[in-house]
């Protein structure tokens, strides 16, 4: 029986595209095992899905002066000695990885093992922990053509990003079920990525009672971003996180406003939902998901608004002409040449594997 190990976190975005390609692999026979660390959201998620898991340290990534920059990679270190005995310990004919600060010492330790690594990056330019991981890698999977450039070497595969096959199995009517919408309006989903987005929620909510003049309302705002005042009202639907339900959530909703992740920007493409992008300003991130919108913006496939410019008069206005455009973006979706990236990435790890 092959074995792989996974690996990835540091948010849900960095997780999920590994649990997308675990049911292929355990069709084909694979033994999966994952490393992360301590206290990080893949922990919960991965032993959820009942794969042996295993503990390593492993210190922040950071392109910021800060005191800890000085003692975080030490924990580095200690990673990699212990990704290293895990190595030797459980034999994987390969690893997998997502990126994430965990990422970068069981690369390292993958490299030094001499196992080979394939690694994915779903933004246009790779994170830090990519970054600094590439030179180890075998293989790095990208999910936009732009990104090609961006790795050195002749690494670089084209393979978009793996979507998780219970997403494409969502009911219409199951969701609207599960929200409670007892008319036929078109439904609005807003999702505010893993943590949520205060911005986008006040923004949201300042409009509300307009918006539901012609939509019903499906909110994931985030963990402690629920508003207790608009608990039972009618058309208006809020939840800090949704797991099980999304895939019946996301087949009900007619439009979405989403953050520009890639992982969500791909599952809505393949989905087909019309969406309104409001990217991550470069005020509090890298600069990634601005990029991301502006790629799906050009193809056709979004609509876009950078925070700075985010009031709720435009929101208004642009929920309109995102609904009154819809079937032009769904039919731009339709043609897209990027695809789910399961088989082929399934294709680069058989490949590769001892």
């Amino acid at each position: 029986m092959k074995k792989i190990i996974m690996t990835g976190g540091g948010s849900a975005g960095h997780v999920t595209p590994n649990l997308a390609l675990v049911p292929k692999l355990r069709k084909m026979g694979y033994e999966i095992e994952y490393i992360g660390t301590r206290d990080g959201i893949e922990r919960k998620i991965i032993e959820g899905e009942k794969i042996r898991y295993h503990i390593i340290s492993s210190g922040k990534l950071r392109r910021y002066f800060d005191i800890k920059n000085f003692t975080d990679p030490f924990k580095v270190v200690k990673g990699i000695l212990q990704a290293i005995f895990i190595m030797k310990k459980v034999k994987p004919n390969i690893v997998f990885s997502k990126g994430g600060f965990v990422s970068v010492p069981v690369v390292i330790a993958a490299h030094l093992s001499k196992i080979p690594v394939i690694a994915h990056e779903s933004d246009i330019t790779p994170g830090l922990a990519n970054k600094l991981a590439a030179p180890y890698c075998t293989k790095v999977c990208v999910t936009f053509p732009e990104s090609i450039k961006n790795i050195k070497g002749d690494k670089a595969v084209l393979t978009g990003t793996p979507i998780r096959e219970e997403l494409l199995k969502g009911d219409a009517a199951q969701g609207r079920e599960i929200c409670q919408f007892i008319d036929k309006k078109p439904v609005l989903l807003i999702i505010g990525g893993s943590l949520g987005s205060k911005y986008i929620n006040d923004t949201v909510r300042g409009i509300l009672d307009k918006i539901l003049v012609r939509y019903n309302v499906v909110h994931i705002c985030g963990k402690d971003n629920l508003d207790e005042k608009l608990s039972g009202k009618s058309g208006y639907k809020q939840f800090e996180y949704v797991s099980e339900e999304l895939p019946h959530i996301m087949s009900s909703a007619d439009i979405v406003i989403s953050r520009a992740g890639a992982n969500v920007i791909f599952e809505l493409l393949t989905l087909k939902k019309p969406n309104l992008l409001i990217p991550l300003s470069k005020k509090s991130s890298r600069g990634d998901q601005i990029l991301n919108a502006a790629s799906f913006e050009k193809s056709g496939y979004s609509m876009v608004i950078q925070e700075e410019e985010l009031n709720e008069e435009i929101l208004a206005d642009k929920l309109e002409e995102l609904y009154r455009n819809k079937d032009r973006y769904i039919s731009k979706m339709s043609s897209s040449p990027l695809k789910n990236g399961v088989d082929e990435i399934i294709r680069l790890i058989e490949k590769h594997s001892l």
